[in-house]
């Protein structure tokens, strides 16, 4: 049974990569950007989750917060930072990005310490459960569940919504989408909109997890969510979805074979190397 709890482990940080990395591939796909501070983002979600279910006692109604501010803050950032320098060369974007990032982590640094925050006045769910003799707590739970439910969500509505098929549409060819009557501009906030609340849901589920949110704790992240969507081919949906689970299951055995002399983080990127030798183009190497 110990490696079915890694296997389950390993799949439970996978779905959170996902929710992480989509956005990343979103914004990509349709304006062929880089969009780093979405770690601030993921960051954000996490405090916010935080600081409403203290208040309130509510750790849904935290998440629930999280995900509406956050979703309305994306937006923001597409409108005042990346719109304005659609017309420059996408590295411009991307070196702005960098620069809202830094902005954000140091702003969380001073308004919630160095020491960052845990949950205190609810009461923190801790219950184990034993499931066909796996061993599984509330939180890893409601991590697979939420987890599966927005990632599915998300596909059906990208194939079965007349939204959602503009929105494809407009990842493929901007074009002819906009010769079709396409607004390519609500599209763009919608993508925003989107990949910000899955990044707060993946921030807050975290939180939950660990019990604790840090400022910087969208750095590390933002290096793994590069290399998934790297991983996945840049702009491909299922490749993220595929990229991220992998390195989810490689971060969770890999612990136990060489964790004596690589880091979980280390090895993401070793995972990375080797993958991107053997298939330059990525796992999928194709847009979907």
């Amino acid at each position: 049974m110990y490696y079915v709890d890694l296997l389950l482990n390993g799949l439970i940080f996978g779905s959170m990569y996902a929710l992480m990395a989509i956005g990343l591939t979103l914004v990509y796909g349709l304006l062929r950007i880089l969009h780093i501070s979405h770690a601030a983002v993921y960051a954000l979600g996490a405090f916010i989750t935080v600081i409403v279910a203290n208040a309130t006692g509510s750790i849904a109604l935290g998440m629930l917060v999280a995900v509406v501010v956050s979703a309305i803050f994306g937006m923001g950032v597409y409108r005042v930072l990346y719109q304005p320098m659609l017309r420059y060369p996408p590295y411009v974007a991307m070196i702005a990005s960098i620069g809202l990032l830094i902005f954000m982590e140091d702003a969380f640094r001073i308004i919630f310490g160095e020491q960052g925050l845990t949950f205190t006045r609810n009461p923190y769910p801790t219950q184990i459960h034993d499931l066909f003799g796996v061993t599984i707590n509330t939180v890893q739970i409601a991590m697979i569940v939420l987890s599966t439910i927005c990632l599915v969500a998300l596909a059906l509505f990208t194939t079965r919504t007349r939204m959602g098929i503009a929105w494809r549409a407009t990842v493929s060819n901007p074009t002819i989408a906009t010769s079709f009557g396409v607004d390519a501009i609500k599209v763009r906030y919608l993508n925003f909109m989107i990949g910000s609340a899955l990044a707060a849901l993946a921030g807050g589920l975290i939180a939950l997890l660990n019990n604790f949110v840090e400022p910087t704790m969208g750095f590390v992240v933002s290096y793994k969510a590069l290399a998934i969507i790297v991983l996945g081919g840049l702009g491909s949906m299922r490749g993220t979805l595929i990229a991220a689970l992998a390195l989810g299951l490689v971060e969770s055995f890999g612990t136990i074979w060489v964790g004596s002399y690589l880091d979980r983080d280390a090895l993401a990127f070793l995972f990375l190397i080797i993958v991107l030798m053997v298939r330059p183009q990525g796992l999928t190497g194709a847009h979907a």
